[in-house]
């Protein structure tokens, strides 16, 4: 997993849209699906891409064996956390480099 490889995932509104209601906790695919307005097939397409990118994880249900449980995987997060802490601190960098070249600058 990679900072590239989430960005992407979460590229598409609906994958973020399923991110955002699996922060509440775990939820079946159904439930997403519900809560999104879309059609279990489709549901099931965004959750692919979600745990091929590895920014959700999804485990079975005792009870059923069918069902499945989706939930996100933190690591996925703190990889693009820590990627945008690398930017930040570039830009930091720049910008204050360039303060010193103005306040040294002409009068």
């Amino acid at each position: 997993m990679t900072a590239g490889t989430v960005i992407e995932a979460l590229g598409d509104p609906t994958r973020r849209r399923i991110v955002s209601l699996l922060s509440g906790g775990p939820l079946r695919a159904g439930e997403l699906a519900a809560e999104t307005g879309m059609s279990p097939p489709a549901m099931s397409r965004h959750l692919r891409v979600l745990l091929s990118a590895q920014v959700i994880t999804d485990e079975r249900i005792d009870e059923d064996a069918r069902a499945r449980v989706f939930r996100l995987r933190p690591q996925s997060i703190a990889a693009v956390q820590a990627w945008l802490d690398q930017i930040q601190a570039g830009w930091a960098e720049q910008l204050t480099s360039f303060k010193q070249h103005v306040e040294e600058g002409s009068p």
